[in-house]
């Protein structure tokens, strides 16, 4: 089933600007390896080199986080959309 992936603003210099690619998938681990072999720049800013998915790399499916989900093989139910979403870091401490 084609699955919608949102591409977050830092990533999209990867997908050649685009915000969104479909993606033929079933599991969240599909629609990943889908997208990284349509921009094979894009995998070294989302997995180790382990082939694990980053620890600063969230997705969502619809509204919920998929680590709370089945992770990777979370099934991608029709109409979803996958997002990926950066850890954003930064602020002023408390005091400064």
């Amino acid at each position: 089933m084609a699955v919608q992936i949102l591409i977050p603003t830092p990533l999209r210099v990867y997908t050649r600007g685009e915000k969104v690619v479909t993606v033929e998938a079933r599991t969240v681990g599909e629609a990943l390896r889908a997208l990284t072999d349509q921009f094979p720049e894009l995998k070294r800013h989302l997995f180790t080199e382990e082939g694990r998915l980053r620890s600063f790399v969230n997705l969502y499916l619809g509204d919920e986080d998929v680590r709370y989900l089945q992770g990777e093989e979370t099934p991608i139910p029709d109409g979803q959309t996958l997002s990926i979403v950066p850890s954003i870091a930064g602020g002023r401490s408390p005091g400064s």
